[in-house]
């Protein structure tokens, strides 16, 4: 009515009001009335924008892969951006200009030249495994992009939902995958032989350990037995040698002692021998009659009239006629007697 009417915006809209190319009021989430022929609005949007993006670029080995992902983002100075993008409401209640639809497309257009700049330093497979760290190094360029900083923008998250090769490729390195996989297969199942194998030597010389244990042990036990036969033999020969040399020496002294002995009796017998020897020179030279006399000395008196009965036989034949009385008989029995 007469050309006043009411604005009302959300909470996430930042709202400032020219007059005469002067700001006069702004804000976030205004609701006002003002006089239409004299006013104008830059509505700028503060709330998070999700946009997708999918484009093609080629790695360090000339592959090309499509990227595909998301970004979020949000105006972080609204009065700055204002300045550069026309974000004036028309009298129908939408944007005058196009500014705000192609600010999305501003801000994948650096996503896509700091993923280009990225994927020019990776190869391949380099770039399939390692979406990461491509999201990780991507971010931090566009936080420290230039036009980003210029507009006043807020990269909130960036996320990479796919890097696909070309479809040849991708079979190409399926097979590549595949031959990988097989062969990691058979490294396993040789390895698996391996360690089987392993083990069953590992228990075969464990075998053979214990078989060389056992046969060292039986050889041992054989070598003390006979170390303890040859020290009993050899006791039992010192013995029989000490009682051999005992034996010889008892000959020995046995043999001495009948050298001895016999010496002995043969040096009685010399000594016997020669005192005869002497004896018989000594009677050889004497006298028949001192010798009959020395022969009586120390008789008894039957001897003596045994010797006298002697002489008398010698001399039987100078004798004519001999009586002996029986008086003199019987002094001789009873002499003999005695």
């Amino acid at each position: 009515m007469f050309g006043v009417r009411f604005l009302k915006t959300q909470p996430t809209e930042y709202v400032i009001q020219f007059r005469n190319g002067m700001p006069i009021r702004e804000g976030a989430g205004l609701s006002l009335f003002y006089f239409a022929p004299t006013s104008s609005f830059a509505v700028v949007p503060t709330a998070s924008i999700s946009e997708p993006f999918i484009f093609t670029e080629a790695t360090a080995d000339y592959q090309e892969v499509t990227v595909q992902g998301q970004v979020i983002y949000r105006i972080a100075d609204p009065r700055r951006i204002s300045s550069l993008l026309n974000f004036t409401l028309g009298s129908n209640g939408r944007y005058a200009s196009e500014d705000p639809d192609k600010l999305s497309l501003r801000v994948i257009d650096q996503i896509q030249v700091a993923m280009r700049n990225e994927l020019e330093k990776l190869t391949l497979q380099e770039a399939l495994v390692g979406g990461i760290s491509l999201v990780t190094s991507v971010s931090e360029a566009l936080r420290n992009a230039p036009m980003l900083q210029a507009l006043g923008l807020d990269v909130l998250t960036l996320s990479v939902l796919e890097i696909k090769p070309k479809p040849e490729t991708a079979k190409a390195l399926a097979a590549q995958a595949r031959e990988d996989l097989l062969r990691r297969a058979d490294e396993a199942i040789y390895a698996r032989r391996n360690a089987s194998v392993e083990q069953e030597r590992g228990i075969k010389e464990n075998e053979l350990s214990t078989e060389v244990a056992v046969e060292n042990k039986k050889r041992q036990i054989k070598e003390t037995q006979i170390d303890a036969e040859r020290s009993f033999m050899e006791r039992q020969r010192l013995i029989k040698q000490e009682e051999i040399e005992g034996k010889i020496d008892i000959e020995r002294r046995k043999k001495e002692l009948v050298d001895l002995a016999a010496e002995n009796s043969r040096q009685e017998a010399d000594a016997k021998a020669y005192g005869i020897e002497v004896m018989m020179k000594a009677f050889a030279t004497a006298d028949a009659k001192v010798l009959q006399a020395l022969a009586s000395v120390g008789m008894q008196p039957g001897q003596m009239m045994a010797m006298a009965f002697r002489e008398l036989a010698d001399n039987s034949a100078k004798i004519g006629q001999l009586n002996i009385s029986p008086d003199l008989l019987r002094e001789m029995m009873t002499a003999k007697e005695i």
